[in-house]
C-alpha cells in the first residue's frame, strides 16, 4: 500500500514537473519577439539563442539516460529542475544591467506643451541623418557597451542551462513509470501526464500574452512619456518579469522527487513481497549512488561505471538494429523540424500576416490551439484503453491523424490578408500595389525637399488609410498635441492620393489592417484550431508504438537517444533556417540605438506566407510518407510474429501428441511384461 502511494505521488509530481518545464519552455517562445526587439537582433540570430535549449540537450542527455536509468532517477529529475530554475533566473539577468529601453522615434520626448506646436517634422531629421549615417567608431563602441547589445548572450547561456536541467525528465520519468506500472494503464498514465502538461504552455502563452502589453521598463520610466503603444512593431513589453514567474515554479516542481524511492515493485505484485521487504526496500534508495559495502549480502552488487560504459556502444547496435525505431526516430525528427519552425515564429507570423498584436497573436495561441491539443492528446489516450489497441492499431490511429491535420496544415497557405498599405514599401505613394526592398522608393517627390533618414521606422497613419514610414517621409510640415496624442498637420505626401479639400493631417502608429481582414483571420485559425486537436490524436498512439517496438533493457537508451537525435537535428536547426528565410521577407530594418540594422519593423506580408507555411507543410508531407512506409513495416512486422507463434503453437500440439502415443506404447508393454512374470 505504501509503495502504490509512492507510484501516485510520483504520478502526480511528473505531471507537475511537466506542467512546470513546458510553462516555461512556452513562455520563452511566446518572449521571442519582446526579445528579439529588446536586443535589436534579427531573426536568424534569435533562432540561434531558441535553439540553445536543445545545445543543453545534446551536452548531457546520452549520458543521462543511459546512466541514468542505473542510478536514482527521482532525485536526477529533481537535480534537473533546480538547473532549470537557474537558467530561468539567468535569462532575466540582463534587464537589471541594461540601461532604459530607447526605442527609435523622431520625436522629442522633451516637448510636453500641449498648447503650443513643435518643431517642423519635415525638416527636424536634416542635422539627424548626417551623425547618425556615419558614427565615430570610439563613441560607437561606448554607444554599445552602454546600451548592453551584447546582454543577449545571457539568454542564451540561461535557455541553454534550462535545455540541460531538462534532460533527465522525459526519458527516466517515462520509463520509471513504465517499469513500475501495469502495462495496460501506462497509455492512461501518459495520457493524463500530457494533458496536465499541456496545462502548462496554456499558462506560458497567456502570460507572455498579459507581459506583452506591459512596458519592458514599467515602474522606473513615465508611461506619458512613452509615445508608441503594445500595437507597433517597437514596442518590448516586461518579458524579464516572466523568467522569475516561471523559475519560481520549476523550482517548487523539484521538491516532491527528493522524498521518492529509487525502485518499485511491478504494479500488481505488491501483494507478493512482504512488509517488511517492501520497508528495507525503500529504505535502501536513500543513497543516490550505489555504495561499494552493502549492508545486506543478498542484495546485488553494484555497477560501476566501468562496467556501464562497457556495454554501452553494444546497447547502441542492438538498439540500432530495430528498424521499426529507426523508422520512427526519422518521422519524428522531420516532425519536429516543421513544428518547431512553426510554433517559435507562429505569433510574429500572425503579427505580420493578419495585423494581430504580439499580445493577441500569443494570447490566441494559448487560449485556442493548446487546450484543442490537451483534448487530442487525452482522447487519443482513451481511444486506446477504451478499445484495447495494439501496436498496429495504435499505428493506425496516429497515421490517419497525421494526414488529417497535414491537408488542414496545406489549406492555411492559400488563405492570407493583403499587404498593409505602406507608402513607398508595398504600394507607390500613389496607391498602386507594389512591393520594394530597395530604401529609395521611400522617396518621392512629395517628401524630396524634407531631407528625410531612410533608415528610421516611426510610422504615422494619415486619414486616407496609408501608412508613412516617418512623419518626415509623409512630407507633414507640423505637430499639434505630445506623447500618444501627437497629431501631424499639412502632410504633402497624404495629397497625392486625395483632393486638397480632404483633411492631411497623421496621427502615430500603423494604420489597422482592410476590414475583411479579420474574418479571414477567423477562418485561418479556426483550421488551425481542428489541426491542431486532430494533430494531437496521434500523440499518444504514437508514443506507444515506440515504447512497443524496444525491448525493456534498452528503454531509457532508445527515449534517450530518440530525444538526443530529435532535439539535436530538429530543435536546433530549425529556428536558425526558419528565422533567415523569415528575415529574407524583411522589407524595413529597423536601426540600433547606436546605428546599424536592428530587428525587422515590416515584412512582406504574401512571401512571408508563402515562406513559413510552405516550409512546415513540406515537413508534414515527408513525415506523412514517411509514416506511410513505418505503418507497412508494423504490419509485416506483426504478420510474421503471428505466424511464427502459430507455428510454434503447432509444434507444440505436435509434440504433445507424439507424447501422448509414446506412453500409451510404455504402458502397453510394461502391462505386457507383467503378464509374462506373472505366468
Amino acid at each position: 500500500m505504501l509503495l502504490l502511494c509512492f507510484l501516485q505521488l510520483f504520478l502526480a509530481s511528473l505531471a507537475f514537473v511537466y506542467f512546470s518545464k513546458a510553462f516555461g519552455g512556452a513562455y520563452m517562445k511566446s518572449s521571442i519577439t519582446q526579445i528579439e526587439r529588446r536586443f535589436d537582433i534579427p531573426s536568424s540570430l534569435i533562432g540561434v539563442i531558441d535553439g540553445s535549449f536543445e545545445m543543453g540537450n545534446l551536452l548531457v542527455i546520452a549520458f543521462v539516460s543511459y546512466f541514468g536509468a542505473k542510478l536514482h532517477r527521482p532525485r536526477l529529475i529533481g537535480i534537473g529542475c533546480l538547473i532549470m530554475a537557474a537558467g530561468s533566473f539567468l535569462i532575466a539577468l540582463p534587464h537589471f544591467f541594461q540601461g532604459p529601453f530607447k526605442y527609435e522615434t523622431s520625436l522629442s520626448h522633451s516637448n510636453t506643451d500641449n498648447s503650443s506646436e513643435s518643431i517642423l517634422p519635415c525638416l527636424s531629421n536634416h542635422s539627424l541623418t548626417d551623425v547618425d549615417d556615419t558614427p565615430d567608431l570610439e563613441a560607437k563602441t561606448a554607444c554599445e557597451k552602454a546600451a548592453g547589445s551584447s546582454m543577449w548572450i545571457y539568454v542564451f547561456l540561461g535557455n541553454m542551462l534550462r535545455g540541460i536541467g531538462e534532460t533527465p525528465i522525459m526519458p527516466l520519468g517515462i520509463s520509471y513509470l513504465d517499469d513500475f506500472s501495469r502495462e495496460e494503464n501506462t497509455p492512461f498514465y501518459l495520457a493524463c501526464i500530457h494533458t496536465v502538461g499541456i496545462l502548462g504552455p496554456m499558462f506560458g502563452f497567456m502570460l507572455g500574452s498579459f507581459l506583452a502589453k506591459i512596458y519592458v521598463d514599467i515602474g522606473s520610466v513615465d508611461l506619458d512619456t512613452v509615445t508608441i503603444t503594445y500595437k507597433d512593431s517597437r514596442w518590448v513589453g516586461a518579458w524579464w518579469l516572466g523568467f522569475i514567474v516561471t523559475g519560481t515554479v520549476i523550482l517548487l516542481s523539484s521538491i516532491p522527487f527528493w522524498f521518492l524511492p529509487k525502485s518499485l515493485p511491478k504494479q500488481g505484485q505488491e501483494q507478493s513481497k512482504s512488509k517488511s521487504t517492501e520497508l528495507s526496500t525503500v529504505a535502501e534508495q536513500e543513497n543516490f549512488l550505489p555504495e561499494e559495502n552493502q549492508e545486506h549480502e543478498d542484495k546485488e552488487k553494484p555497477v560501476t561505471f566501468k562496467e556501464l560504459a562497457k556495454d554501452f556502444i553494444p546497447s547502441l547496435k542492438r538498439l540500432f538494429k530495430n528498424g521499426i525505431y529507426s523508422l520512427m526516430v526519422l518521422t519524428y525528427l522531420v516532425v519536429v523540424n516543421g513544428f518547431i519552425g512553426m510554433i517559435t515564429f507562429k505569433p510574429k507570423y500572425l503579427e505580420q500576416v493578419y495585423g494581430q498584436s504580439a499580445s493577441k497573436a500569443i494570447f490566441l495561441i494559448g487560449i485556442l490551439n493548446l487546450p484543442a491539443v490537451a483534448l487530442g492528446i487525452i482522447t487519443g489516450g482513451f481511444v486506446l484503453k477504451r478499445f484495447k489497441l495494439g501496436v498496429i492499431g495504435a499505428a493506425r490511429v496516429s497515421f490517419g491523424a497525421s494526414v488529417a491535420s497535414f491537408c488542414l496544415l496545406a489549406a492555411q497557405i492559400f488563405i492570407n490578408c493583403d499587404n498593409a498599405d505602406v507608402a513607398g514599401l508595398t504600394v507607390s505613394y500613389q496607391g498602386i500595389a507594389e512591393v520594394s526592398h530597395n530604401p529609395q522608393t521611400l522617396l518621392s517627390q512629395c517628401n524630396m525637399g524634407c531631407s528625410c533618414s531612410m533608415k528610421h521606422w516611426d510610422p504615422v497613419c494619415a486619414y486616407n488609410g496609408m501608412t508613412y514610414a516617418s512623419p518626415c517621409l509623409a512630407g507633414c510640415q507640423t505637430t499639434t498635441g505630445t506623447g500618444k496624442q501627437t497629431v501631424f498637420h499639412n502632410c504633402s505626401c497624404v495629397g497625392e492620393m486625395m483632393t486638397s479639400a480632404v483633411n492631411m493631417s497623421a496621427v502615430l502608429g500603423q494604420c489597422p489592417r482592410k476590414s475583411d481582414c479579420d474574418r479571414i483571420f477567423k477562418i485561418s485559425m479556426a483550421l488551425s484550431v481542428v489541426g491542431s486537436f486532430i494533430s494531437a490524436c496521434g500523440g499518444t498512439p504514437g508514443y506507444i508504438v515506440l515504447l512497443r517496438s524496444i525491448e525493456q533493457d534498452l528503454k531509457s537508451l532508445a527515449l534517450g537517444m530518440q530525444t538526443l537525435i530529435v532535439r539535436t537535428l530538429g530543435g536546433i536547426p530549425p529556428p536558425i533556417y526558419f528565422g533567415a528565410l523569415i528575415d529574407r521577407t524583411c522589407l524595413k530594418w529597423g536601426t540600433k540605438q547606436c546605428g546599424g540594422r536592428g530587428a525587422c519593423r515590416l515584412y512582406d506580408a504574401n512571401a512571408f506566407r508563402i515562406t513559413f507555411m510552405g516550409l512546415v507543410s513540406g515537413f508534414y508531407f515527408l513525415a506523412n510518407m514517411l509514416w506511410g512506409f513505418l505503418y507497412l513495416k508494423i504490419v509485416r512486422k506483426q504478420k510474421k510474429l503471428a505466424l511464427m507463434n502459430q507455428a510454434k503453437q503447432n509444434g507444440l500440439e505436435g509434440n504433445g501428441v507424439a507424447s501422448g502415443h509414446a506412453n500409451i506404447n510404455i504402458a502397453k508393454n510394461k502391462e505386457d511384461t507383467d503378464k509374462e512374470s506373472t505366468i
